[in-house]
């Protein structure tokens, strides 16, 4: 069965980084497009980041220039490193197979001013 397991999460303070890692299994990762979610506090959910299976991204304008996604098919795990982190950063991280509802359990970021 698919399975998502995100880790990496922490706190940090304003202006330093943290990479956070997806390790996928049970289906073809290389395959399909992958997407970093983030939660924050009675707030809706949001999309980030994506990556494509050909290694094309996109990005929200709100993490455009300080947030890279990539991905190791070879490892079967999507990355999503983080610099210049914000307080509004703070959220709970997933990431999604893409098209799907297959959503790992998240991982906690809180940024601290």
């Amino acid at each position: 069965q698919v399975q998502l397991v995100e880790s990496g999460g922490g706190l940090v303070q304003a202006g330093g980084s943290l990479r956070l890692s997806c390790a996928a299994s049970g289906y073809a990762f290389r395959l399909y497009t992958m997407n970093w979610y983030r939660q924050a506090p009675g707030k809706q959910r949001e999309l980030v980041a994506t990556i494509t299976s050909g290694g094309s991204t996109v990005y929200a304008d709100s993490v455009k220039g300080r947030f890279t996604i990539s991905r190791d098919n070879g490892k079967s795990t999507v990355y999503l490193q983080m610099n210049n982190l914000k307080p509004e950063d703070t959220a709970v991280y997933y990431c999604k197979k893409h098209l799907t509802q297959y959503w790992g359990q998240g991982t906690q970021v809180t940024v601290s001013s």
